[in-house]
């Protein structure tokens, strides 16, 4: 009976995939448009490219991809149009520029970070542990003590 649900919620998540009926005037184009299209992302989906997305509004840039691509627009001209429409989001994979510097900086800033913190916590140890060395003074007193309370016994 799992078996049959599973089967069933399979073939339903199927059959809502996104299909498309653009016919190209060229197979690179077809190509093309698949690669940009795999690489815009949904403005309304969280985390979906348009060519997965059913939503109205990637049906509405699959429509203009097409148009765009069949008019004989390059692919950084497809992309500058929707990054100015729509914003930096668009894209899976922002540009290398002053707004998205952060974005491709801060995880090598994070690594540095946690470097630095792991660096200072290994010293801060190594300082604590000798400071509790004894100097020669206080070695020579707990030997002492210590050969008192091996007689006492």
């Amino acid at each position: 009976m799992r078996f049959v649900i599973a089967l069933l919620v399979f073939v339903s998540i199927a059959a809502q995939a996104v299909i498309e009926t653009y016919e190209f005037s060229d197979p690179a184009l077809e190509e093309r448009y698949r690669q940009l299209s795999a690489e815009l992302r949904c403005p309304k989906c969280q985390n979906q490219n348009i060519a997965d997305s059913n939503a109205p509004i990637s049906q509405d840039l699959r429509r203009l991809l097409y148009e765009q691509l069949e008019a004989g627009a390059s692919d950084e001209e497809i992309l500058e149009y929707m990054v100015a429409r729509y914003g930096e989001f668009v894209r899976y994979r922002p540009s290398y520029d002053g707004a998205t510097l952060i974005l491709w900086l801060a995880p090598l800033g994070l690594l540095v970070l946690a470097l630095v913190g792991v660096v200072a916590t290994l010293r801060g140890r190594r300082s604590t542990s000798e400071e509790a060395l004894l100097d020669p003074g206080q070695q020579q007193r707990l030997d002492e003590l210590l050969e008192q309370a091996g007689q006492d016994k």
